[in-house]
């Protein structure tokens, strides 16, 4: 598999641009709402417990009570122990529930014990699959064991209908020529799958960090990756999701991450619009993310900013 070479000047001063767009406040608005609509609401501790998973729940439903307007998140993601807790907190409400299993953080757990992982995940409720790659394996050059494995959790999570989000923790990839090759051998392992079941384009997604390594979800990664999708479409018509995950705190900073989407991606599919400005294809993995969002909601609204302390931490 032979993946193009990264200018890393060129693609850290091609995703510098795109913070220096200007946003008229209408189009701001709009472009938050947007970006919380995307949210994939995360706790990953080792405190975690049903409890906060049903508060946070409840906070992925209506973000802010004070505003019901407000559009709910994508998803709420938790470790697989805590799927049935997510699954019952969120009853009927359209929001999925994506869990983190083929041996969260590390991927270096046997295949045969991160495949029980998924199934048991899905069996109590999880709609998405959050895959960690061996990056040790990638590293030694093991492209083919890599791709093994994601074509057998992609078949695992087909048999469902659940969607694999494939980790590609970008920040132990060293080079951005290893976040591109790892980027394109995902997409092509799970398209592989898609034509081994005759069920293409299944919008599953390439993801950026475990939020657990720094650095996690960086603008140059995520161009990078933004690429590699682009070029799959343009070859294949097929459209593959993106999740930047870790590091993204403000709401300036995802309106910026919108820019470079619809710079990116926004002119490869004509008349029908932009896809990845939905999240159907466009996720954000940052819960830190969400009060923000509301407070500049709130400051574009009213004038005044609240406290931080106004929202719940959930």
């Amino acid at each position: 598999m032979q993946s193009p070479t990264v200018d890393a000047v060129m693609a850290a001063e091609r995703a510098a641009s795109f913070t220096k767009r200007s946003i008229k406040a209408s189009a701001k608005v709009s472009g938050l709402r947007l970006a919380l609509s995307m949210l994939d609401l995360t706790t990953l501790e080792g405190k975690d417990s049903p409890e906060k998973v049903r508060a946070l729940c409840r906070k992925a439903v209506l973000p802010n009570p004070a505003d019901p307007t407000l559009p709910m998140v994508a998803a709420v993601c938790v470790y697989p122990s805590l799927v049935k807790t997510a699954r019952a907190a969120l009853g009927s409400a359209p929001v999925k529930v994506a869990s983190v299993a083929t041996g969260f953080p590390s991927g270096q757990y046997p295949i045969d014990i991160r495949l029980d992982d998924v199934r048991r995940a899905i069996d109590d409720g999880a709609d998405e699959i959050d895959m960690v790659i061996n990056r040790g394996a990638f590293l030694a050059g093991e492209y083919g064991i890599v791709a093994d494995e994601i074509r057998q959790v992609k078949r695992a999570c087909s048999g469902s209908g659940a969607h694999l989000k494939v980790i590609l923790e970008t920040g132990e990839l060293e080079t951005l020529d290893n976040v591109r090759k790892a980027s394109d051998l995902a997409i092509r392992a799970m398209a592989d799958v898609d034509d081994e079941l005759g069920t293409p384009g299944t919008a599953d997604f390439i993801k950026t960090s475990t939020g657990k390594v720094q650095p996690a979800a960086t603008m140059p990664v995520t161009l990078v990756m933004l690429e590699a999708i682009r070029d799959w479409y343009l070859q294949t018509g097929r459209a593959v999701g993106m999740k930047p995950a870790g590091g993204i705190r403000t709401a300036k900073q995802s309106l910026h991450y919108l820019v470079m989407v619809k710079e990116t991606l926004g002119s490869i599919t004509g008349a029908g619009g932009c896809p990845w400005l939905t999240p159907a294809y466009f996720r954000f993995g940052a819960s830190a993310l969400c009060n923000d969002i509301l407070r500049q909601l709130d400051w574009l609204a009213t004038g005044k900013y609240r406290s931080g302390h106004d929202y719940s931490e959930a």
